[in-house]
């Protein structure tokens, strides 16, 4: 529900009044990053210097108010010199956060799903011209690909830290979304981080009844990730949204950005925000926890490899 809205969006929340969105962050460039006092208060001051960057578009802006990238990022653990992995990051929105932290000691790297589709490849060929268009932000971030049913990363324990917004539902309705945990479990050190942002289900929702919704429990998330071998660490209410009623005639997608259902109650909509998400972090505690990765996806992921 990323790349295909990113359009509609722009003009959706430019044009339809998101003035009290814009709290967040000012247009304005990035000056030195503040000096550090501490780990913490040097990733802040980073992200307060990423948030405000010239190279962020103003419709990524507006939602800083509905995505609340500092405080996400605070809760999930970020620290600059860290390799970080955003799984299909879409246009690229949290893209121009992470990868201007991470370009001077750490190491981002976006991964999108191969595949022969159009989409697919839009999204690639998007995120490797948009880092070709600010090379002082982006020429050291990186874009892979990966295949949803048999998903290799990179190579075993070589990941800090693993990052999903707003992804689990697609896999959980293309059936891959076990093998996808699985792979976050693979690439990431013994004492990694899993951080994910999802549109959560009301309380009591059962997966069967919202699994065309857009919406998923928050149990059922949590189960994804411990049979994957990851302990829950921790749960956050900063992208809570309690305005939002998870009763829409095209799911979630009725909501911003993606306003599915165009002029139709679009006030409306756009009076409610984006969606209620819970935000979960987990850490890989242990080693061997997962199945193995598959034979093939391990060949192909080392293509020297025989």
């Amino acid at each position: 529900m990323k790349t295909r809205f990113a359009f509609g969006l722009s003009v959706a929340l430019l044009l339809a009044g998101v003035a009290h969105a814009q709290q967040a962050a000012q247009d304005q460039p990035a000056g030195d990053l503040v000096p550090p006092t501490s780990a913490s208060d040097f990733t802040a001051g980073q992200l307060d210097s990423a948030l405000a960057g010239s190279w962020r578009s103003a419709p990524n802006k507006a939602r800083d108010v509905y995505r609340h990238p500092k405080a996400t990022l605070q809760f999930f653990g970020l620290q600059p010199d860290k390799t970080v992995i955003e799984i299909t990051p879409g246009g690229g929105w949290y893209s121009e956060i992470l990868a201007p932290i991470l370009r001077d000691n750490g190491h981002y790297i976006a991964a999108v799903p191969a595949g022969n589709g159009a989409e697919e490849r839009q999204d690639a060929d998007a995120l490797r011209a948009k880092f070709k268009t600010d090379p002082a932000q982006y020429s050291k971030a990186s874009v892979i690909t990966f295949n949803p049913k048999a998903p290799v990363l990179g190579a075993p324990g070589s990941a800090d830290m693993v990052l999903t917004f707003r992804n689990v539902h697609n896999w959980v309705m293309a059936g891959n979304a076990e093998a996808m945990f699985k792979a976050f479990y693979a690439v990431l050190k013994t004492g990694g981080t899993l951080g994910v942002a999802e549109h959560r289900a009301a309380t009591g929702a059962t997966l069967d009844a919202v699994k065309g919704s857009g919406y998923l429990p928050t149990d059922y998330v949590i189960k994804l990730a411990t049979d994957a071998g990851f302990k829950l660490d921790g749960q956050s209410e900063i992208n809570a949204n309690p305005k939002d009623t998870k009763n829409y005639p095209k799911g979630v997608w009725t909501l911003p950005p993606s306003l599915a259902l165009g002029d139709q109650d679009r006030d409306k909509y756009l009076a409610i925000g984006e969606s209620d998400r819970m935000t979960l972090r987990f850490v890989k505690t242990g080693v061997n926890k997962a199945p193995a990765v598959p034979a093939a996806a391990t060949t192909a992921a080392n293509p020297g490899a025989h």
